[in-house]
């Protein structure tokens, strides 16, 4: 376990295999040999479009340029997600990216904007947030010295290439082929090689398991074990659809929850990214492609396709000398478009606490205790949406509505609903801003507000509120048109000459 690691083997690429390629190669590309095994015959998932704002830490770290990302994948920018039925049918609400209104020592601006809807002082919360205000009028743009709080609608598969093909700018080795084994030290258990089908045997010491839903390293080799949610997020299908563009693309993700699940649309430059995400207990696959095809807009580019998944975790991210990455680490449902934020994570935590002079324990402990944390508050998040709700008209609802929740995400539903107070936690991803959107649009309202808002007068809250409605309402008024800006600044490269 303590031999120093000098060859690192990423195997599989795709999103999680050319995002690790990439930062390896670029970050201590130096000290070590970096190869990556893929085959060209072995496809992707690739559909995992939409993204959230701390992509931009990774790109910075690589050194990229946003305009050059964005055109070579086909993006747009995302502000936030539209949930469309998910409270209940015909009612929807936007979970925005940013911050809400102005805080206090003491409490949040949710205390502040609850009273002032008992006294008829406010509009909707959102209107209060720059970026929730521009996502639904459409307009956006990169200003100097502006915060970071917006993310991307790309292609997944054009990401992977644009990465790839930085990775071999800064020195990796890609070998094409099928692994046919897993070869394992018989004293330790290590991962020793990779053999492939043509008999190459691809030595490391260090391994990155990026080989998707298979997870040949980390399961099959390792047994590492999987912590099942599925009863507490029972969608275990997806049917992903590309459709030609029909207008210009919005700033925002949509979310449109049906019967058994929910449908997303992803709006980049030249074509639309659909997908049902749904449960097979309550649809069929034939089914739900036909609801599919029935809600789409524009004609299909490429034919609908299956996914089949399980909700949950590994119970080891890392185990001895292999780290798993992407799918191959566990799977939560793309509704907050967290799956390439958890590459992103173990990419970067790996890099923070790498063994160049062996693998120590402790190093493997923090590094899998972090990560679960992490995974349990994108988990407990993801379930809010589902068990807040007033629906009822489906099996599927009812069991949601009904179902047991884990103990952290019962009391933080708990306190809001009673006091109105959320806390953020150590590096939770998902900050007091998100919580109090989901929440407040799933239609949980606190019983009470806290009392330091009572020390303002009437005319001084009434004041106070309008102040940052106006300043939010002015900045938004400079921004262009979304559609504008995008041809403006990053226009796709499918789209150039």
């Amino acid at each position: 376990m303590n031999k120093s690691v000098k060859k690192v083997v990423i195997a599989g690429g795709g999103t999680a295999g050319w995002m690790a390629a990439a930062a390896f190669s670029k970050l201590l590309g130096k000290n070590l040999d970096i190869v990556l095994v893929e085959s060209d015959e072995i496809g992707t998932v690739g559909v995992g479009e939409a993204t959230i704002p701390t992509l931009h830490i990774f790109h910075r770290l690589l050194g990229l340029k946003e305009q050059d990302v964005m055109a070579a994948t086909n993006a747009t920018f995302k502000l936030g997600i539209q949930f469309e039925n998910w409270q209940d049918v015909n009612k929807d609400y936007l979970h925005s990216f940013g911050f809400l209104g102005k805080d206090c020592w003491a409490c949040g601006f949710q205390h502040f904007w609850l009273k002032g809807q008992q006294q008829n002082m406010v509009s909707e919360i959102g209107d209060y947030c720059t970026e929730h205000l521009a996502a639904r009028e459409g307009r956006f743009a990169v200003l100097p010295n502006q915060d970071y709080n917006h993310a991307y609608h790309m292609d997944a598969s054009l990401y992977a290439k644009f990465l790839r093909k930085f990775a071999e700018q800064h020195g990796i080795t890609r070998i094409e082929g099928k692994i046919a084994d897993v070869l394992q030290h018989e004293d330790t258990g290590n991962i020793k090689a990779l053999q492939l089908e043509n008999g190459e045997l691809i030595e490391g010491d260090f391994f990155l398991d990026c080989t998707g839903f298979k997870a040949l390293l980390i399961e099959q080799t390792l047994n590492t074990g999987f912590e099942d949610w599925s009863h507490w997020l029972p969608c275990d299908s997806a049917i992903a659809v590309q459709t030609e563009a029909v207008q210009k693309p919005i700033p925002y993700t949509r979310s449109i929850a049906h019967p058994s699940g929910w449908q997303w649309r992803i709006p980049l430059q030249t074509r639309t990214g659909n997908g049902l995400v749904f449960c097979s207990k309550y649809l069929s696959d034939a089914d739900a492609t036909e609801l599919l095809l029935n809600n789409i807009e524009g004609q299909p580019i490429n034919q609908p396709r299956v996914i089949k998944f399980k909700t949950g975790t590994r119970r080891l991210h890392w185990n001895k000398n292999c780290v798993a990455v992407g799918l191959s680490a566990g799977f939560l449902e793309p509704l907050e478009s967290t799956s390439i934020h958890m590459i992103q994570r173990s990419i970067v935590r790996l890099l923070q606490l790498f063994p160049s002079h062996g693998v120590i324990q402790a190093d493997v402990d923090e590094f899998n205790q972090q990560t679960k944390i992490e995974m349990d508050n994108i988990r407990d998040f993801i379930i809010l949406h589902y068990k807040v709700t007033d629906r009822e008209d489906s099996r599927f609802w009812r069991y949601c509505k009904n179902m047991p929740i884990p103990a952290s995400l019962q009391h933080r539903i708990e306190m809001f609903s009673q006091s109105g107070k959320v806390y953020k936690y150590g590096n939770e991803l998902f900050g007091e801003s998100s919580w109090i959107q989901v929440m407040m649009g799933q239609g949980l309202l606190p019983k009470e507000y806290h009392p330091i808002v009572d020390m303002m007068e009437e005319a001084e809250l009434q004041s106070f509120l309008n102040s940052i409605k106006a300043t939010v309402k002015r900045k938004v008024d400079t921004l262009p048109a979304h559609h504008d800006f995008v041809q403006h600044y990053c226009q796709s490269t499918a789209m150039q000459g």
